[in-house]
């Protein structure tokens, strides 16, 4: 049997601090291409466990230690990233302190939920936007209709 072509897996996480007002996220600036604003996270390596890649990509990029505190969504549009078919994994966490641009961040800022910086990378928009909803209900993201009417196709 050959091995199956795979998407890429990436782990990124919506880090919370909790020692500020409001809770507000930290986002990061891409120093690489596909430019703009992200949320902290990056490729799973080979053998590591998706969480710890979160956590892991959060401590290269912002230098925060942080608690996972949910699984947002699984985020698998095959156009999500301009580099190739990539599919991640995005949770919520929760840190304290002050975090620091490093590794493939150029700058870092912390941003309330009504006011987010422009360009966001990928589809952070959608991903933002979800974020929000499961800040406001506690729920975490739904299953979309696309995702029903691409199995009827099948």
């Amino acid at each position: 049997m050959t091995k199956p072509i795979t998407p890429l897996i990436a782990a990124d996480v919506i880090i919370e601090l909790v020692d500020f007002p409001g809770r507000p996220i930290v986002l990061i600036e891409r120093a690489y291409p596909p430019y703009g604003w992200a949320i902290p996270g990056g490729f799973v390596d080979v053998g590591e466990i998706v969480e710890h890649a979160a956590m892991r990509e959060a401590q290269e990029e912002v230098c925060l230690k942080v608690r996972l505190i949910a699984l947002l969504g699984i985020y698998s549009d095959p156009s999500r990233d301009t580099r190739g078919h990539t599919v991640t994994a995005v949770y919520v966490g929760e840190a304290s302190g002050i975090p620091k641009a490093a590794d493939d961040a150029k700058n870092c800022q912390l941003f309330s939920l009504n006011e987010l910086p422009e360009p966001l990378a990928f589809d952070h928009d959608q991903v933002l936007a979800d974020y929000k909803a499961y800040r406001e209900t506690g729920q975490v993201t739904a299953l979309r209709d696309n995702i029903t009417q691409a199995s009827e196709k099948t």
